[in-house]
This record gives structure tokens, C-alpha cells and sequence, in this order.
């Protein structure tokens, strides 16, 4: 499809915000945010399908105009990846340009000359940063466009939607964003998965199958010397169907009693019934170096007694293989 844009002048505008198809595999993320990093060094990747490039440097460099380069960047994501992304570009307002191209991929550029021009009869709702919630608050007070909300007191429209949230919502309206394009990579993380032969109602099956997964998650994450910051957890069913859930760990860890625990607590929010399981992806995420989390002391001689026992199990798995030893549940685990 033809790229679309906004005529004038754009050597100003040097923002460039990139939107993913929904539910894109992280791994293809993580190629997308490579990609960009060939046209910028300035990426920041806004999980789990976005990301911000700064291009003022970029510009410069290959000598082109913005509108140029985000065509370049679809076409390469269409022909390298497969993948079709949507490009906003444009001063302030990078990420509701790209939130208003319809079609699965394109371009729209935003002359920096006309910026509040264009914003103003767009919905509220249209704006970036602008929910549901904040856009039926906005609508009950009469606001319905971002014109109007331009033209609101600050005051007022932070007792609407908060301070902060209310201040954010008036400078976006009005062509206002300051905040820079942060450098940033996407976390690293370390999935593990499972795939049943046929479909699974055995709910004890399911939860040996899960420690066995933390088992070689754990695994992994020492033999790496890294810890993990949270777990998520994703279920595939019959059908096609999936769930998933992430929650923190209240201290990053790759110990298997803190990953077993928070796992079953993912599994028990579930609430599996009578769903068929496929399939089981456990994933540490957020990993950071081991040595670079501050150890706790522990006066739990039990724990102690069991992180011991885990290194022990560690070189015993590394002489023998890693099914020589680990907990009696998991060999319940379908073959």
C-alpha cells in the first residue's frame, strides 16, 4: 500500500515511532529492533510491539528526509522479516501519527510547521497516552476532540484525569513532548517450553511438567550466571487458544524453590479446568548478572541447606546429563 504523509517541510522532525503487528513472537521483535539500529544509534525498544528511534543524527547520515527513511524501514521489515510495521514520524507526536494509519502497514509523516493543525480535530481518544478511562472522563465534560482538550485550563483537566496524567494530556495536545528518545534494548530473558504429544486434562501431569520446566529454567540461568526479575508464563490449547501472565519475583533469583513457587502461583491464576493443553513456555525475564544483585543474608538454615543441595544437583546434571537427577514429580512428565 501506498505510503501516506502530511505535506511541508520536515527537516525538523526527527522522531520515528514504530508499531508492530499485535502478538509478534519476541524473537522477530528483537530482529525489528535490530533494523532500526542500522538507520539509528538511538532506539528505544517499548515492549512488546513498539519502538521510538530518534533519526536528527540519522538524517544527517544518510542524507535523506524522514518520510524517505521510514519507507525504507517498511520495505526491508516487509522483505527481511515478513513483518509490516506502521510509522509515525514527526516531532512530538510520532507515536499518534502511527496510531492513525488504519491499514496494516504504512507512513505518516507530520509536517512540524502544522503539527497543532493536525492534531486538532482528531477524537481524544486518538491522542497517544489517552485510554479509554481518561477519554470517557474527557467526553462526559464535553472535551471530544484534542482542540478542545488544547484549549482546556491545565488545572481543569488535571482534576480529570490527575496531575501528572492531566499535564501530560494538555502539552501532547498542544504539540508538546520534551522527553527525549532513551536508549533502550529490550530485556533479555530465556524461555523454556514444552509440547504434549496429545491433548492434556491431567492437572498433575501439567504441574510436573511445570517443574520440570523451572527445573531446566534454574538450570540454565546458574549455568549463565544470571537471575531472573519475573516469570511468564504461557498456556497453549486446543483450538488454538492461549493464556499468559507475568508477575515480578520479589527478588530476582534462578533458585529453583523461588521460581517454583512464583511458577505454580502463574499456573493456579490460570485456573485450568477442563481446558485442553498443548503446550507449556516457561520465561525468566528481566535477566541481569548475578553478581550484580545484592545477596541477602539468610538465617534459613533450610533454604541454605537446599541451595547447597542445588549446586551438588548442578555438577551432577553437568557429569551425567540433565535428566540423572532432579525431583520425583517431574518424571510424571509424558516422554
Amino acid at each position: 500500500m501506498a505510503a501516506e504523509a502530511v505535506s511541508g517541510d520536515q527537516r525538523v522532525s526527527s522522531v520515528m515511532h514504530v508499531r508492530c503487528p499485535d502478538r509478534l513472537p519476541e524473537d522477530v521483535f528483537r530482529q525489528v529492533l535490530e533494523l532500526l539500529a542500522e538507520f539509528s544509534p538511538v532506539v528505544q525498544a517499548l515492549p512488546p510491539s513498539a519502538a521510538l528511534v530518534e533519526l536528527k543524527g540519522a538524517l544527517r547520515y544518510h542524507g535523506t528526509s524522514t518520510r524517505h527513511l521510514g519507507e525504507v524501514l517498511r520495505i526491508r521489515t516487509l522483505s527481511r522479516l515478513g513483518v509490516d510495521v506502521r510509522v509515525g514520524i514527526g516531532p512530538t507526536v510520532a507515536a499518534t501519527a502511527s496510531g492513525q494509519i488504519t491499514s496494516p502497514g504504512g507512513v505518516l509523516a507530520i509536517d512540524p510547521d502544522h503539527v497543532v493543525d493536525w492534531l486538532g480535530p482528531l477524537p481524544v481518544e486518538a491522542l497517544h497516552g489517552i485510554g479509554p478511562k481518561e477519554a470517557a472522563a474527557l467526553r462526559e465534560f464535553g472535551v471530544h476532540c484534542v482542540g478542545l482538550l488544547a484549549a482546556v485550563p491545565p488545572a481543569t483537566v488535571q482534576r480529570l484525569l490527575g496531575g501528572r496524567a492531566g499535564r501530560m494530556a494538555v502539552d501532547r495536545a498542544r504539540g508538546i513532548d520534551p522527553r527525549p528518545v532513551a536508549p533502550r534494548a529490550l530485556p533479555a530473558t530465556l524461555a523454556v517450553r514444552y509440547s504434549f504429544a496429545q491433548h492434556i486434562l491431567d492437572g498433575a501431569l501439567v504441574r510436573a511438567v511445570l517443574l520440570d520446566l523451572v527445573v531446566q529454567l534454574g538450570r540454565q540461568l546458574r549455568r549463565r550466571g544470571q537471575v531472573a526479575c519475573g516469570l511468564t508464563l504461557s498456556l497453549r490449547f486446543a483450538g488454538g487458544a492461549s493464556w499468559e501472565k507475568m508477575r515480578r519475583l520479589p527478588e530476582a533469583s534462578a533458585h529453583g524453590d523461588d521460581l517454583r513457587t512464583l511458577a505454580y502461583r502463574l499456573i493456579d491464576a490460570a485456573g485450568l479446568q477442563r481446558g485442553r493443553l498443548t503446550g507449556l513456555v516457561l520465561k525468566g525475564e528481566d535477566l541481569v548478572a548475578a553478581d550484580q544483585v545484592a545477596q541477602q543474608i539468610s538465617l534459613d538454615q533450610a533454604r541454605e541447606d537446599r541451595l547447597v543441595a542445588e549446586t551438588v544437583s548442578d555438577r551432577i546434571r553437568a557429569k551425567f546429563g540433565p535428566g540423572a537427577i532432579g525431583p520425583a514429580a517431574t518424571f510424571l512428565r509424558v516422554s
